[in-house]
């Protein structure tokens, strides 16, 4: 069960406290970050509210204001006093901003995924189309499960993050038709990431997938359900998350942002 450390909406007329929706399969968009330590930071903050106003200017409910709120709201219900470990979630609709934080959960290196037949409306940008993959999320221990997102037999993303799969030190992600989220595009800066098209008719010719997203971090799948693939090197892994590791201690206090 996710344990909320807090849920609130705020009117984007005056930025009154409303009371919280989480606007799930509204018409909008969302971002969810990872804050940590203390004094808190949050891994690439800057990429996170750039790709979210972006977003909301491509759903039109954009103004001029908005990344100001954002950062009031953000500023004003952060404790400089608490050491964090969680997850930020902050969504956008013509009206409200939300604004939840959940504890981040720790991933299990048996960590399986199960091949679902769907493509998410506009999966290309993070909107708040997410009622089936919560769904199907809510039946699972998100700490060593999670969706493969599938459409024409091709492998896209999953409910909580991008994948890149590995073959002879090679790394590849899908081709189109999900979201290219940050996390992803810092590792695209630093490793020749191959897009191709990932289909569940060759998944055994790659030795190890790799989950890339806010909550799952950099993750290692051990196994597909009701298929027969299992990981079978952890060298990707490792090189991946020594990556990681090294851009989290780099990143600057939140407080710089705000």
């Amino acid at each position: 069960m996710v344990k909320y450390l807090l849920k609130k909406s705020y009117s984007r007329k005056d930025l009154k406290e409303k009371e919280f929706k989480d606007l799930w399969n509204a018409h909008g968009v969302f971002t969810t970050m990872w804050i940590y330590g203390k004094p808190q930071k949050i891994l690439f903050f800057k990429e996170h509210i750039t790709n979210l106003i972006k977003s909301t200017k491509t759903y039109k409910i954009y103004d001029q204001n908005l990344k100001k709120n954002i950062f009031k709201i953000i500023k004003s219900n952060l404790n400089k006093q608490k050491k964090y470990n969680h997850l930020l979630r902050v969504a956008v609709t013509k009206n409200l901003i939300s604004i939840s934080l959940r504890n981040k959960l720790k991933i299990k290196k048996n960590l399986q995924i199960k091949l679902v037949d769907y493509n998410r409306i506009n999966p290309e940008h993070k909107n708040l189309k997410y009622k089936f993959i919560l769904k199907n999320l809510s039946k699972m221990d998100n700490t060593k499960s999670d969706i493969a997102l599938c459409s024409n037999g091709k492998i896209l993303e999953t409910g909580t993050s991008n994948i890149i799969f590995t073959k002879d030190n090679e790394y590849y992600s899908p081709l189109r038709k999900f979201y290219r989220g940050v996390n992803l595009r810092f590792f695209e800066k630093h490793f020749k990431i191959k897009k191709t098209n990932i289909t569940i008719d060759n998944l055994n010719d790659f030795d190890e997938i790799l989950l890339i997203g806010s909550g799952k971090g950099v993750s290692t799948v051990s196994s597909i359900q009701k298929k027969k693939w299992n990981r079978k090197k952890y060298k990707s892994y490792e090189t991946f998350i020594s990556k990681y590791k090294t851009q989290i201690l780099k990143q600057k206090k939140l407080s710089s942002y705000l």
